[in-house]
């Protein structure tokens, strides 16, 4: 399969750029060649897709569900109770729309903690984007749950098989605060053998911070130093409470971070979100959405916006957290976390990538073309989606979208009802 994109602005320049396959064969100005899908670059913007690195896709089912409150009120009082009564049919078509806003908003790439596991795999693969999959485990520091966790681990990863090269295994620990040391040195050790990442949350807040050393006797950086855990396997979500030092840790062992300002506003978790210091650190921050229970929504361009917003202005520099700087973040650093060769426009690329409507007042006028799509755009630029080299999304429109967003929201009420 090949598709042909035909005077596209490309660094403000009109370019040609042929597909082939999954990946960007060529790119240069009026290519002679032919393909079986040619499109119409004009009045359009090509960047790479988006890289999603913290969420719970199903949690869409959740959306507007118990806002308003504190974390640990919201997980215990609403979340958790509703969550237990989850079935695979909730969580696949949950997951099915998720991958439908993370299209229709320019992200082909998305990293999930959940439930459930093979549900949101299956919606993934139907929906043709990727993903990097994790099943959370709790084991309430239980030993029969530890066991219980390890065995449901290497199963799913033995299940590997059944699914494409666009759907990736990882580990999801939720917390140190529902998850033992047992469990984690176990995890990064499975993690380790089979080359595949963990996704955990981390000093999220301060209430963690306070637990962490009441019952570790550290702070969370710190304990999983203890543990022996810290190694370029490992992506925290979150990451709001660290000192110098436990920056230095995550450096030294080559830990990968998500940086999710919605939800850390939302919830008001904490706003001091490091960004400045670990990138002069050299640690890979990502960007990342978190649920749509905590956040509202999957729209990566407007996350980038919280993002540079919130480093602004917690540091009085608005020279903090640049356009360029997030939008690295949300594409090229997301790809690198993910272990794909994509986040760049360039030949040998992975062929991911979003065409952006520039006939639409937040790109008029167009002086900086990074700062109008951080600054002033949202997810509704996004006129069409290449992922894998295959067009998902086209004028705005995805295949079976309202039958998606039909099937979902019944399935969220009845769930509720239940």
């Amino acid at each position: 399969m090949s598709i042909l994109i035909k005077e596209v602005e490309l660094n403000g320049v009109a370019t040609d750029i042929y597909i082939e396959n999954k990946y960007i064969k060529q790119i240069g100005t009026n290519l002679p060649v032919t393909a079986d899908t040619v499109i119409d670059g004009r009045r359009k913007a090509v960047i790479p897709g988006f890289v999603n690195t913290h969420g719970h896709a199903a949690m869409t089912l959740f959306r507007g569900f118990g806002d308003d409150m504190p974390l640990m009120p919201w997980l215990e009082e609403k979340i958790w109770p509703n969550e237990a009564k989850l079935t695979k049919e909730d969580v696949y078509w949950g997951a099915k729309l998720a991958c439908l806003e993370m299209i229709k908003s320019g992200t082909t790439t998305f990293f999930d903690m959940y439930h459930k596991f093979h549900a949101t795999a299956e919606a993934v693969e139907e929906m043709g984007i990727r993903a990097n999959i994790s099943s959370a485990c709790f084991d309430q520091f239980k030993p029969e749950l530890t066991e219980k966790s390890k065995q449901t681990i290497q199963k799913l990863y033995n299940e590997m098989d059944r699914y494409s090269k666009r759907i990736h295994f990882s580990i999801g620990p939720h917390a140190i605060y529902t998850v033992s040391g047992e469990l984690l040195q176990w995890a990064d050790a499975f993690a380790r053998e089979q080359n595949v990442l963990i996704q955990l949350h981390l000093a999220e807040t301060e209430g963690e911070v306070e637990n962490s050393v009441k019952n570790f006797g550290l702070t969370p950086v710190r304990y999983l130093y203890k543990l022996g855990v810290l190694s370029p396997r490992l992506l925290i979500s979150h990451g709001i409470y660290v000192d110098d030092d436990e920056i230095r840790m995550l450096a030294d062992h080559e830990v990968k971070v998500a940086h999710n300002p919605a939800s850390n506003m939302k919830l008001a978790s904490g706003m001091h979100f490091k960004f400045q210091e670990m990138r002069e650190a050299g640690i890979l921050v990502g960007l990342g959405t978190d649920g749509c229970s905590s956040s509202n929504n999957l729209d990566m361009i407007e996350a980038m916006k919280l993002a540079s917003l919130l480093g602004k202005v917690w540091r009085k520099d608005p020279e903090a957290v640049t356009a360029d700087e997030i939008f690295q973040s949300a594409t090229a650093n997301g790809a690198a976390i993910a272990n794909l060769k994509a986040g760049k426009i360039a030949e040998g690329y992975l062929a991911d990538l979003s065409l952006i409507d520039l006939n639409m007042p937040a790109f008029t006028p167009n002086f900086n073309f990074i700062s109008n799509l951080v600054y002033a755009a949202n997810g509704n630029c996004i006129d069409t989606v290449i992922c894998d080299g295959k067009v998902l999304m086209r004028d705005r429109k995805v295949p079976g979208e309202d039958e998606i967003m039909e099937r979902a929201a019944q399935i969220a009420y009845n769930l509720i009802k239940r």
